[in-house]
């Protein structure tokens, strides 16, 4: 895997990954989109599957975290415009994109703005738009999340309140998520410990993103598009993903009754699968 710096305007960077820029031509771009509080490096237990299938992953470190400069005030649609300057800059013309969490939500973003350049959008757990009409938007999610995300919807100052404030808390997983924290996705360790290096405005500023307006409708994604979300998930409910589920109208939702936020990782690997046979190579 390869690391680069790629210079925006106004001076900014990004930091980007790219895990087989030398065999481009044979192989299926996958921007990933990491969920809060991550850096961006591509999901290593996808690796062997990714190889399987011909895939290559390019992602990067969203604004705030790990390499990138910090873009105060971003929303979901700027996923849109770093993901286009990326592939721009390594000479990808169309691509799929994937996250998990937070990820998925900037990867349906991605889908719904930049139209037949994405052959494909697989979202894990991502969440549905903040106040998406007919969802009870905090039903069912663990009180840490619901304290963390009701201070971002007071804003910024009262957000960085809470950060400094709030201490350890119960992040709401499930036994099957510590299991799978404690198996292949022990991974997570590797990307949430980094973000968390230089404090914590990569994660201020996507939990305000998170309750605000996206600035990308997930109707108005056209590729195919899988939505994987586990049935217990107290981080981010089930609920979000039916409710994208019904309103992105090229969607096939995958519920997995008995896992919760990490567990559901576990099918990813069968989702790259179906993301290989829908949107073929690029």
């Amino acid at each position: 895997m390869t690391e680069t710096d790629l210079a925006l305007d106004e001076g900014r960077t990004l930091h980007v990954y790219d895990t087989h820029p030398n065999d481009a031509d044979n192989r299926l771009a996958v921007f990933w989109h990491h969920g809060t509080p991550n850096v961006g490096a591509p999901p290593e237990p996808l690796f062997a599957a990714a190889d399987r299938l011909g895939i290559r992953w390019v992602s990067y470190d969203r604004p705030g975290y790990g390499g990138s400069t910090p873009l105060p005030n971003r929303n979901l649609a700027s996923a849109s415009a770093h993901t286009s300057a990326v592939a721009n800059a390594l000479g990808i013309d169309r691509f799929a994109v994937m996250g998990h969490s937070g990820g998925g939500s900037h990867a349906l973003a991605c889908g719904a703005l930049l139209g037949e350049r994405v052959l494909g959008v697989v979202s894990v757990a991502g969440l549905a738009p903040f106040g998406a009409e007919g969802l009870d938007w905090f039903a069912g999610m663990a009180p840490s999340g619901v304290a963390s995300l009701r201070a971002a919807a007071r804003g910024r100052v009262a957000k960085e309140r809470y950060e400094a404030s709030s201490g350890e808390q119960d992040p709401g997983f499930i036994p099957a998520d510590w299991a799978a924290l404690s198996g292949a996705w022990s991974w997570l360790g590797d990307v949430v410990g980094p973000a968390l290096e230089g404090g914590p405005g990569g994660l201020i500023d996507d939990d305000l993103a998170y309750v605000a307006p996206w600035g990308a409708d997930p109707a108005r994604v056209t590729a195919p598009t899988l939505l994987l979300h586990g049935g217990r998930d107290r981080v981010v409910p089930p609920s979000h993903g039916e409710w994208l589920a019904r309103r992105c109208p090229s969607a096939e939702l995958r519920l997995f009754p008995d896992d919760g936020h990490i567990s559901v990782l576990d099918g990813s690997a069968a989702a790259l699968d179906w993301l290989r046979e829908h949107a073929g190579r690029s």
